[in-house]
């Protein structure tokens, strides 16, 4: 393994890939065949394959677990798998899996997680599951008991928090922003009732009108907008931690997110280009002669 190259190193019994819907890309999982005295093994996370065997395939290849292995200490990769979220930072972290039933060092086991995927219609499996853990050793009690949707959401729940306070603020931005826009526009079009009154006098269409607020409005929006990315990537490092599988540069949420600010923009828009349509040349001008 690279020197200074720092993986997760969790211990699991055969069938753990397959109760936690870790896809297997390649090799096997590990079987009661892979036990104390038989060969040594492991399973490793694709991006540890990439980086320590890049364009080949892991499979068969040999890794070690010691800066100055001896030959005792080289293990064989079995497998492959998805690099997996297990922590609140939302990061995928690099994984080497090792055999519970070849694992000799207390190091390597800190603690003990029980997974279980049960059968469709089970119901509450939470009795026969401790039930099954006091026939194994009655003196060791369940800590704790719960579905993975509950464990995922208490490992989420602070990164949940904060998107949906970010996503308030958010709305009440894009609010604020709509009835700014509103406002300037209305003071905008009455501002120019004399010029609006002056063009339909001349032949302006309503349509003609309608356009030409709304197009003004369009440029305002698409100006704001690009000030908007522009500014967001100088804030990149600050929103990464927040995001993810999502890269703060990602064209198609830049330009999801200009589109909405557009119709937003031309929402806003619309009731002053309405009223400035519906402005009658003649009596404008008589009114402000």
């Amino acid at each position: 393994m690279p020197h200074g190259y720092s993986v997760d190193k969790p211990t699991v019994s055969p069938g753990y890939f397959g109760a936690l819907g870790i896809r297997i890309l390649a090799g096997r999982d590990f079987t009661p065949a892979d036990r104390a005295g038989e060969p040594g093994v492991v399973v490793v996370s694709q991006s540890v394959a990439r980086r320590v065997w890049p364009g080949l395939d892991a499979v068969g290849k040999r890794i070690s677990m010691q800066d100055d292995p001896g030959p005792n200490d080289w293990l064989t990769v079995i497998g492959v798998v998805n690099d997996v979220v297990q922590d609140e930072q939302l990061t995928r972290h690099s994984t080497i899996y090792l055999p519970y039933l070849q694992t000799t060092s207390p190091g390597f086991i800190n603690h003990m997680t029980y997974v279980m995927r049960p059968a469709p219609g089970s119901g509450n499996v939470a009795p026969a599951m401790r039930a099954a853990l006091r026939e194994v050793d009655p003196t060791v009690p369940a800590q704790a008991l719960q579905t993975m949707d509950q464990s995922m959401m208490d490992t989420i729940a602070e990164p949940v928090f904060q998107m949906r306070l970010l996503a308030t603020f958010a709305c009440l931005a894009l609010f604020l922003a709509a009835l700014g826009t509103y406002g300037v526009l209305a003071y905008d079009v009455t501002e120019r009732t004399r010029e609006i009154g002056l063009r339909m006098a001349l032949g302006a269409t309503p349509g003609t009108v309608l356009r030409m607020v709304l197009g003004r409005t369009a440029a305002l929006a698409l100006t704001g907008a690009a000030l908007g990315v522009a500014g967001s990537l100088m804030l990149t490092r600050v929103l990464t931690r927040w995001l993810f599988e999502v890269k703060p540069t990602d064209p198609a949420t830049l330009a999801a997110v200009t589109v909405v600010l557009l119709l937003a923009a031309l929402l806003a828009g619309f009731l002053p280009a309405q009223r400035a349509a519906g402005v009658r040349g003649l009596t404008t001008l008589l009114l402000r002669d």
